[in-house]
């Protein structure tokens, strides 16, 4: 844009609050923002650079044009801005990961015999009770699972008449009070619902003295199996109220949300404990993404503003957080008109709640360590890791394709190879095959990585071979056919020189080859005597570790499949002659195997089915 319209441009635009985007010459939306005035923010991205983050530098680099959106005030600016980055994702914008809405536990209390059930809408005016939300429908469904062991509501969708011959499974085994059939009245099973929402709600004292009373109303009564129902529901809720119990301290207001993060390269981990009345009634783990160079309070704000843009009906009094976001006035006017009352944000320096803060800190940052570890989905970790790969290995092409192989055995027995491969730092199981060594006897690795090799690489040195002489046409596009980028052997210095000389056998010795050894988790390569040794921290460590065990777990998958099968399998199946009918009479006759091979000829032929030519034929063989 020519610097005069571009100044022209900012001098129209109005010193309100309101919401700008930033666009790329096709109009694709790079950042949304909000300002309380929109003439001061807008200028500040074209002034200096130098004070402005890494990421908004970059990000004006691709900039070709803006807009605004006027507001009545700051609140209603930070409500448009949360919907247009839901809307647009864009790209320089810290942002939940996943913008699809979160699963909430619906309860609707204007049903006769309500339910408990799980849904995506929210319907503030509906009269139904809302208990959420959760990051994914695994972690509320285990929170169903947990409040249906403990408390006896209907989970069927059937019409309620009382009037049904019989109950269900489910009634019998104390999983519900059974309306369908009258067993439970309409009040009996409104207490019970009531129980689920106090539950739910946190007040756990309520529901454990109500439940006594039931108790002690039902021993009065000598219905003691339901009295022993009832004590044993008691228990329960005690026991997960015990695991769930959090000491805050004396303050009236205990109800609060904790939030901490840990942020990664591009993508940050938001931990969320959930405390009412004193005790964690839950926690949760979102991502949010596009959060490099972003300072933690700037994610934390983006987050607080997104995440309670969804979570509208549950904002607590008071919302703990490790940082303070940068517009803390704006954002606690906004929750106090989202909840109705009043909102308190508090970052705090010492005492109890600090502490809270740190844990859910912690768990945070183990959150966001196991996730790189058991799943590299960041492409900037993969990246990286390929690249570190690339240099250490001093390999020749682009790391893309990389094939890993294992051998497992016990004793000799049922030794078999695994290969697994990864394409762009990712499993590729369908390209995963797995060997059943034919041509060793007993315990020899080395032969065995000497047989997989060939078997895999053998068609493809012959079709590389046929292609030099001009008689095909190349490799084939099979997962056989493939040049990989990198082939690595699980072992140490034996195992890659058994490797090495099926390359140079085959005319493949220009693949790349390494094997790690685990001991040390040492790197050996062709014609290096010393190994590499990659830092302990390093991404292209967790990379080939990764892969690693996972053509380890493949490989003894199916070395115990084999070994299943074969302690199956019994002797008298070797002989040929002898079926499923027949082995079926000779073991009614003998009893067990032993009796069988402790037969004589004569009486194995008198068998059913037996003959005497089969009989002697067995003999010689088990």
């Amino acid at each position: 844009m020519p610097l005069p319209l571009l100044e022209q441009r900012l001098l129209a635009t109005p010193e309100s609050p309101g919401v700008y985007l930033m666009k790329d010459p096709r109009g694709t939306v790079l950042y949304v923002g909000k300002a309380s005035v929109l003439r001061n923010r807008l200028r500040s991205y074209f002034g200096s650079r130098a004070n402005l983050p890494n990421k908004i530098q970059r990000m004006l680099g691709h900039l070709h044009d803006f807009e605004y959106i006027v507001t009545d005030s700051p609140a209603e600016a930070l409500i448009l801005e949360n919907t247009l980055i839901k809307r647009y994702k864009p790209r320089y914008n810290a942002r939940l990961k996943d913008d699809k809405t979160y699963p909430y536990l619906k309860i609707d209390l204007s049903e006769e015999f309500p339910r408990v059930y799980i849904t995506r809408r929210v319907n503030k005016k509906d009269g139904a009770r809302y208990f959420g939300p959760f990051a994914t429908a695994n972690t509320v469904r285990k929170t169903m699972d947990l409040v249906k062991r403990l408390f006896p509501y209907r989970s069927c969708t059937k019409n309620i008449t009382g009037k049904d011959a019989r109950p269900c499974l489910e009634y019998y085994i104390n999983r519900c009070v059974a309306p369908c059939t009258g067993y439970a009245s309409k009040e009996d099973y409104a207490k019970v619902i009531g129980q689920v929402v106090m539950f739910m709600d946190g007040d756990t004292t309520a529901v454990t003295d109500d439940l006594k009373a039931n108790m002690d109303l039902a021993a009065e009564k000598l219905e003691f199996e339901r009295a022993a129902v009832l004590r044993d529901r008691i228990k329960a809720v005690e026991k997960v109220v015990e695991e769930q119990r959090i000491t805050v301290d004396s303050n009236p207001v205990s109800d609060m949300d904790v939030i901490a993060l840990a942020q990664g390269s591009n993508e940050t981990w938001v931990e969320v404990f959930f405390i009412r009345k004193g005790k964690l009634i839950g926690r949760d783990h979102f991502f949010m993404e596009g959060t490099q160079d972003d300072s933690e309070e700037l994610v934390l704000g983006q987050f607080v503003k997104q995440f309670y843009q969804t979570a509208a009906l549950v904002v607590p009094p008071r919302i703990v957080v490790q940082h303070m976001p940068e517009d803390q006035e704006t954002i606690t006017e906004w929750l106090r008109q989202v909840r109705g009352g009043a909102v308190r944000l508090v970052c705090p320096k010492r005492g109890i709640h600090k502490q809270l803060v740190q844990t859910v800190a912690g768990n945070a940052r183990q959150g966001l360590a196991q996730h790189r570890i058991s799943w590299m989905g960041n492409t900037d970790i993969i990246q990286q890791a390929i690249t570190d790969l690339e240099e250490e290995l001093s390999l020749p092409l682009p790391l893309r394709r990389i094939e890993c192989y294992d051998i497992s055995h016990i004793q000799g027995s049922n030794t078999v190879a695994s290969m697994v491969v990864y394409e762009d730092g990712k499993p590729k199981p369908a390209h995963y095959r797995r060997f059943k060594i034919k041509n060793v006897d007993g315990v020899d690795d080395f032969e065995s990585i000497r047989e997989v090799l060939r078997r895999r690489f053998k068609r493809l040195a012959s079709a590389r071979a046929a292609e030099q002489r001009g008689e095909g046409e190349g490799t084939g596009i099979d997962s056989f056919g493939v040049i990989p980028d990198l082939v690595l052997i699980d072992g140490g210095k034996g195992q890659l020189s058994a490797a090495l000389g099926v390359f140079l056998e085959l005319g493949l010795d220009d693949v790349p080859l390494a094997s790690l050894a685990k001991e040390n988790e040492e790197l050996f390569v062709p014609h290096s005597p010393e190994p590499i040794i990659l830092p302990r921290d390093s991404q292209a460590l967790y990379l080939v570790q990764r892969i690693r065990d996972e053509a380890h777990r493949f490989a003894i998958t199916y070395h115990r499949n084999l070994r299943s099968k074969s302690s199956l399998k019994s002797p008298l199946d070797n002989v040929t002659g002898i079926g499923p009918k027949r082995k079926r009479m000779l073991m009614r006759r003998f009893g067990t195997l032993k009796g069988i091979k402790e037969a004589a000829v004569d009486d194995l032929a008198s068998v059913p089915g037996m003959t005497r030519s089969l009989a002697i034929r067995l003999k010689q063989t088990i």
